[in-house]
């Protein structure tokens, strides 16, 4: 990936449920190690924010899109932050998977989850070219994981331009790039 590629990255972290430390403390390291190397990253409001990632980021001097309802309004924590207000649903999902080169799935709810599988679809799965890093922090993804070698590696001709795995922000980053790289993404 050359210097001057930022690729957009479209993070989904837990978005519904109560909180905890250790998500919270995900969510800020990701924020600010991909803010520091150049990504973009762009997430959903739909219900909550995931506010740890997007600080971490901005301090980190990253650009963050927020993509949220026409009823949100946002927090003065976020002055500065980039909020696209949508109609409904279906057009944030739409407007994500439109913005994102790649996806990124941080350990979470099965909300967030949810809202990676349908924005994947709106962006035209596989054949949309925008593959998903799960970052498998203490094997959060350990089944997805499992489905990819067992299902996907022995169906689909170069599946790893589909779903990759990473289990440190630096294996997560070499992730990113080696798809920018391989051409898998709409970059």
């Amino acid at each position: 990936m050359t210097p001057e590629t930022h690729p957009v990255v479209g993070i989904f972290a837990s978005d519904y449920g109560p909180g905890d430390a250790e998500r919270a403390s995900i969510m800020s390291l990701v924020g600010s190690f991909l803010a520091r190397k150049g990504a973009k990253l762009a997430c959903l409001a739909d219900g909550g924010v995931p506010i740890p990632l997007i600080t971490s980021a901005r301090t980190a001097g990253g650009e963050v899109t927020l993509l949220a309802g026409d009823d949100y309004s946002e927090p003065s924590a976020l002055d500065g932050v980039r909020v696209e207000h949508l109609p409904d649903r279906e057009a944030r999902l739409a407007r994500l998977a439109a913005l994102s080169n790649l996806y990124l799935a941080l350990p979470g709810s099965l909300a967030s989850a949810s809202s990676l599988f349908l924005t994947w679809a709106r962006g035209g799965g596989g054949a949309g070219r925008r593959p998903v890093v799960f970052y498998d922090h203490r094997d959060a993804f350990k089944v997805v994981r499992g489905y990819a070698a067992d299902v996907i590696a022995t169906s689909i001709k170069n599946h790893d331009r589909y779903v990759q795995f990473a289990v440190n922000p630096d294996d997560m980053w070499n992730k990113i790039t080696w798809l920018v790289d391989q051409g898998a993404t709409a970059l």
